[in-house]
């Protein structure tokens, strides 16, 4: 049975968070980044480092395929560390380029090299305004201006492709995140989610989906990430090696 993995965004937050569970759970994890010092972190994690940019299609399409994975996961962004505000407005178009560009040249690569699974990251908080608690089936705001239409633009070219590629697509529209490496640990947002639980989401839908959208977030009656719990068996206390009710 194939249990290789291609984590593309090792080592954002959620990957790093992300990368310990997956070896937990049996698989052999190749883990992309852009900078060659990080691949040390990577090999402390049981990772195998991957050097490869997600812009450089020839080179991610080699990398893959020449890994052969049964799986990837999208955990890619392209934000400051940490989150400054005084950065974020810069961030917003690099970022909803990953979501288009470097999600497209993912999928073509992923497919190519035979994977059947793909979980990617997005966010709980593209939404048109509307009743609350907000659903997977609701719109998103597609109707926004500026710098918000730009990141609802890259949201919804993010999840198009996801769902649409011919292979078992989920796509995790995760809350504000807190915890270790996201330069906060107390909740923030309106919909806040612990990176660890996060990270929790992508291993569960990588074994749980039949594919689809799922909110994952707590229950502040802002977002309703009941169908997680339901399908995909996600708690938000969900920490570290072991879901909370496993202890």
């Amino acid at each position: 049975m194939n249990r290789k993995v291609f984590l593309a965004g090792a080592t954002g937050a959620i990957g790093r968070a992300l990368a310990p569970l997956l070896v937990e759970g049996g698989y052999t994890v190749f883990g992309t980044t852009r900078r060659a010092e990080r691949a040390a972190e990577l090999e402390k994690l049981g990772v195998v480092p991957v050097l490869v940019d997600v812009f450089d299609a020839p080179a991610l399409h080699h990398a893959v395929e020449r890994i052969g994975p049964a799986s990837v996961i999208h955990q890619l962004t392209d934000l400051p560390a940490g989150l400054p505000p005084e950065k974020m407005a810069q961030a917003v178009a690099p970022n909803a380029r990953i979501r288009d560009e470097g999600t497209r040249n993912l999928i073509a690569a992923a497919v190519a090299a035979g994977a059947t699974k793909l979980v990617a990251q997005s966010i709980a908080w593209a939404w048109r305004e509307g009743a609350m608690p907000y659903r997977e089936t609701q719109p998103l705001d597609t109707e926004a201006t500026g710098a918000r239409r730009v990141t609802v633009d890259g949201v919804v070219s993010l999840e198009r492709q996801v769902l649409e590629a011919p292979l078992t697509g989920t796509v995790l529209r995760y809350g504000q995140l807190y915890g270790p490496g996201t330069g906060t640990d107390e909740p923030r947002g309106a919909s806040p989610v612990h990176v660890e639980a996060a990270a929790w989401a992508a291993r569960l839908a990588l074994e749980r989906s039949p594919g689809g959208i799922f909110n994952i977030t707590e229950e502040t009656g802002v977002v309703s990430a009941q169908k997680a719990a339901r399908e995909l068996g996600w708690s938000p206390a969900m920490r570290g090696s072991l879901p909370d009710a496993a202890r």
